[in-house]
């Protein structure tokens, strides 16, 4: 058998070779606000698993600077500690994208990654974006080609501009990949990768169970509706706000409500003299900001959810939760066409028809999107490497 042993020590050979040659990609996640934390965490596992071929750099914005906000979020989707945070708080758009920039340049030209990964459409976003462009660093944009089609909110800005730059853009759905094809970018960019948040949400949906929110709040699953509201065309004006807050007491004379207060909308709740009137609704039960498996916890045993967020929409897509949007529009318009959402908008009158309507007639069937399976962060990476390394006379 001489011949066959030749031949495993060439193979070996040639392996311990091409194991010699392997360089480490090298890759900067940046990340800032809450959605952001539940979309890199399965992202940050599966650079983990490929430890051998990837070094990695995870670097916090600081533009979700509070505990409840973010510290929190890193303790229990199990995502080390950033090794960077540039603290740079709250400000004006203009003046917190300018901040990050300013921060994270120096960072890259440090650290010398071949790619720097981005996700959602937050303001650390775009700034990551622009900073890794002009420095020459390919970007991959994680949660690709969503549009809403609404330029008056910054996320949608935010997201037109990240993925004109972006040099890989990962989608989350087939409309995605369709809106990014109509505004010109070549088809060698766009990979379809699926919803890296559904990851998260099939990861922890076990683990939340042991949480005790429903027991603190006095809650019976399935007897509860859960409200969330941080739009500025929602809780910025007076009128608007006292409006929903109106439907809420409709909603909850039918059914008790949970009012999960986000620290903006608290204060224009505070600015606006509304504390009171919310105070003495005794079927609303308003907490902070809860933890994410408390909150995982709360809306899956929810009868219906009304938000203004992104991510809640996909989230009770994939759960069978009625869930109404509270906004003109949407840029995940595949959770009403295939999931459980409405767009309703923050009219009153229609907001607690609407509702009444989903307490009497929940979905009888839903359907999971394509690639919502739990399994993204692997597509993503698989992706990234793929791609491979950047250029020469990058940073």
């Amino acid at each position: 058998m001489p011949e066959s042993r030749e031949t495993v020590d060439f193979l070996l050979g040639f392996i311990r070779y091409g194991l010699n040659r392997i360089e480490m990609l090298r890759i900067v996640s940046v990340v800032g606000a809450r959605p952001n934390f539940m979309k890199i965490a399965p992202i940050v596992a599966e650079m983990r698993r490929r430890f051998s071929r990837i070094t990695s750099l995870l670097v916090h914005t600081g533009q979700h600077y509070d505990d409840s906000m973010s510290e929190s979020f890193f303790e229990e989707l199990n995502i080390p500690r950033a090794d960077v945070n540039l603290g740079v708080g709250s400000a004006s758009h203009a003046q917190q994208t300018g901040r990050i920039m300013l921060a994270l340049e120096p960072v890259l030209q440090d650290f010398k990654p071949d790619w720097v990964v981005v996700v959602g459409d937050v303001n650390s976003t775009m700034a990551a974006t622009l900073v890794a462009s002009k420095l020459l660093v390919r970007v991959a944009h994680v949660e690709a080609g969503l549009r809403s089609r609404d330029r008056t909110m910054p996320e949608e800005i935010n997201r037109v501009v990240t993925d004109a730059l972006a040099d890989l853009l990962l989608t989350p759905s087939r409309d995605a990949d369709e809106n990014l094809l109509r505004e010109g970018i070549a088809p060698e960019k766009i990979r379809f990768v699926g919803n890296v948040m559904i990851d998260t949400l099939h990861y922890n949906l076990e683990r939340a169970a042991a949480s005790t929110v429903l027991d603190r709040l006095a809650l019976v699953p399935k007897q509860y509706c859960v409200m969330t509201l941080h739009r500025p065309s929602n809780v910025d004006d007076k009128h608007t706000l006292q409006g929903i807050l109106d439907a809420t007491t409709a909603i909850a004379a039918r059914q008790q409500v949970v009012f999960a207060i986000h620290p903006r909308t608290r204060a224009r709740i505070t600015e606006f003299g509304l504390d009171g009137e919310l105070a003495r609704q005794p079927r609303v039960i308003l907490t902070e900001p809860l933890s994410y498996l408390d909150f995982l916890q709360l809306y899956s045993n929810s009868r219906l959810v009304l938000t203004d967020s992104g991510g809640i929409q996909e989230e009770t897509t994939v759960l069978g939760v009625p869930c109404l949007t509270l906004r003109e529009n949407t840029e995940r318009p595949i959770t009403v066409t295939e999931g459980t959402n409405r767009v309703i908008g923050n009219n009153p009158e229609r907001i607690k028809c609407e509702a009444i309507d989903a307490l009497d007639h929940p979905p009888q069937t839903t359907r999971v999107p394509e690639f919502w399976d739990g399994k993204a962060a692997q597509r993503i990476m698989d992706a990234i490497e793929e791609h491979g390394f950047g250029t020469e006379d990058s940073v």
